[in-house]
């Protein structure tokens, strides 16, 4: 039997006044008579309030929580009952305050620079605001003047094609990569904004996303990562790496294979520290998510083995998300899973929820109209000061977070010397140990021939003993494909320090895990291995891995045509 090792390349080597109208929205498959109670409960808290309700020309300036009630039309082309939409008509309100303005700040941007660019996805963006507010203005560590600080929290946005979102907080935050000429060549030419996420062409941008399901699972094995790491080199009153990963998901990511093999694999390593919020807004490209997604998403998480919570207003309650955040970090033995119901294209009067804001520009009239009905009062890609100030306020709260973490990382030095030589130079410098290539195995036309796989083994156990950045494993194949390093234990659950992944039956989210080991940007050298027939099941990983310039090495067997006992579909 032959082997055959591919690597894309080795990181190693080189290594919102809103309009007077609130009609009714009823999510697929939910009947109008529970929407109507729901509607007349809004109504009797804006009268508790004292917000007029019976002129449906008047407006209210009502805060719930530190955001506003915003008037939302949604068109969807569906019935609603007279009543329902005559309470909904005299709900009103204005929201004024900074924290409004810096998630509509993020919409609008997206439906400026989608309308400029005219293509694009306006509408994750418009409903994913909030949490992307949350995130980057108050929750997440970073430094935009640093963007590969170790020991920052990582972000990946799965559903891609609401790029916008990211740019949009990237900008905001005082990421240089993204100025506010960077966003007006949205999906242009040489531009450093791309319609999809691309870490090799924008600086904050952790993993290359787009193809549905990539994200999450290189989510997945960016929180391995951080577990390996800290296993290895925290010790007591040392957290050289103590950091979370977050991820937004869409219908789309929960529908594809990958995100079963991965999360399945996050759930069984109780990966703790990944936060993952599912944009529940029911909509795909072919319309309402009703014609083929009517699974039970929370039961088959939680039978993951992940925590998983609802905001059933992700639209407007900033409080239930930002408690949410909370309770998923309270719990550090299991991922969590945020599940966050939101309307497509909030705010648009006349293509929210439904397919029509999912991959097409509002256009000019639309736009304005949105701009009316959020109370949004500046004009195409202008932003107030007063959001500038709350988003790059956290910017500099994230540079003194290194700055302590710098000096964490002295103390560590003098009271740990050889793990902090051997951070230093995996993490930190991301060279090869000196002596690399004496180390391998050597060989020459008068040796006794085996198997390449076998010559394989010889090669990943000899790099496995000087480089303990190496890391990988099998989809199950182990003993097949001759990838076991003898040095090392099992990276499982309890024992994060172990360096042979146990990946299971799951090619494709192996390969997405692996690569994300690499792209995590700790020094870390990834491998996986399978049969060479069913590296078609990951083929995609593959690509990515290539075009993000992961460094994931492929190790792939059984290949030959001579031999082939197993029959073509496995050889």
């Amino acid at each position: 039997m032959s082997s055959k090792v591919t690597a894309a390349a080795l990181l190693g080597a080189g290594a919102y006044t809103a309009t007077s109208t609130i009609q009714a929205f009823v999510a697929p498959g939910q009947s109008a008579a529970p929407q109507e109670q729901h509607q007349q409960q809004q109504v009797r808290r804006l009268r508790a309030q004292g917000a007029p309700t019976e002129e449906p020309a008047s407006s209210a300036a009502l805060a719930t929580g530190a955001f506003g009630i915003v008037a939302l039309s949604v068109a969807t082309g569906r019935k609603r009952s007279q009543r329902t939409t005559k309470i909904a008509n005299r709900a009103t309100a204005v929201a004024t305050n900074v924290e409004t303005d810096c998630i509509n700040a993020i919409r609008f941007l997206a439906v400026d620079a989608i309308n400029k660019s005219k293509s694009g996805h306006p509408g994750a963006p418009m409903g994913q605001a909030p949490i992307g507010y949350l995130l980057f203005a108050e929750e997440m560590n970073f430094n935009p003047a640093d963007a590969d600080w170790i020991n920052r929290d990582r972000f990946v946005l799965s559903s891609g094609h609401g790029c916008m979102l990211q740019y949009a907080v990237l900008h905001l935050t005082g990421y240089s990569s993204v100025s506010m000429e960077d966003i007006k060549q949205f999906r242009q030419w040489g531009s450093k904004t791309p319609g999809h996420p691309e870490n090799f062409e924008t600086a904050g941008i952790e993993v290359t996303t787009g193809p549905l399901g990539m994200g999450i699972s290189n989510a997945v094995g960016l929180a391995a990562a951080e577990a390996h790491n800290a296993a290895v080199y925290n010790k007591p009153g040392l957290p050289l790496i103590d950091h979370y990963t977050y991820c937004i998901m869409g219908d789309g990511c929960m529908q594809e294979g990958i995100s079963h093999e991965s999360c399945a694999y996050a759930g069984h390593l109780g990966l703790g520290k990944l936060i993952t919020f599912w944009d529940d807004n029911g909509i795909t490209i072919d319309g309402h998510t009703e014609l083929s997604f009517t699974e039970d998403v929370g039961k088959r998480f939680e039978a993951y083995g992940w925590q998983v919570l609802e905001v059933k207003d992700g639209n407007t309650d900033v409080a239930a998300i930002r408690k949410a955040i909370a309770d998923a970090k309270a719990c550090t033995d299991k991922p969590t899973l945020i599940k966050v119901k939101t309307i497509i294209g909030y705010g648009s009067p006349n293509k929210a929820d439904s397919h029509d804001a999912h991959g097409a520009p509002l256009g000019a009239d639309e736009a304005q109209a949105t701009r009316d009905q959020l109370g949004w009062k500046y004009g195409e890609f202008e932003v107030p000061g007063a959001v500038y100030d709350v988003f790059k306020g956290r910017g500099a709260a994230g540079a003194k977070t290194q700055e302590a973490w710098n000096t964490l990382w002295s103390e560590y030095q003098k009271k740990e010397p050889e793990l902090a030589k051997q951070f230093q130079r995996i993490a930190i410098d991301k060279k090869l140990p000196d002596g690399f290539e004496a180390a391998l195995p050597k060989a020459t036309p008068e040796d006794q021939g085996k198997a390449t796989r076998l010559w394989s083994q010889d090669c990943i156990n000899a790099i496995a003993n000087i480089m303990p950045e190496f890391v990988g494993g099998s989809a199950d194949l182990a003993p097949s494909n001759m990838t076991l390093m003898k040095c090392s234990g099992d990276f499982l659950k309890g024992s994060y320090e172990g360096r042979n992944f146990r990946f299971g039956i799951r090619e494709f989210g192996m390969g997405a895990v692996s690569n994300a080991l690499s792209m995590d940007r700790t020094g870390l050298v990834p491998y996986c291995a399978t049969f060479t027939i069913f590296s078609d099941y990951m083929r995609n990983a593959i690509r990515l891995s290539a075009l993000a310039q992961a460094g994931t090495i492929f190790v792939t067997t059984h290949d030959s045509i001579a031999v082939g006992e197993d029959g073509p579909t496995h050889q």
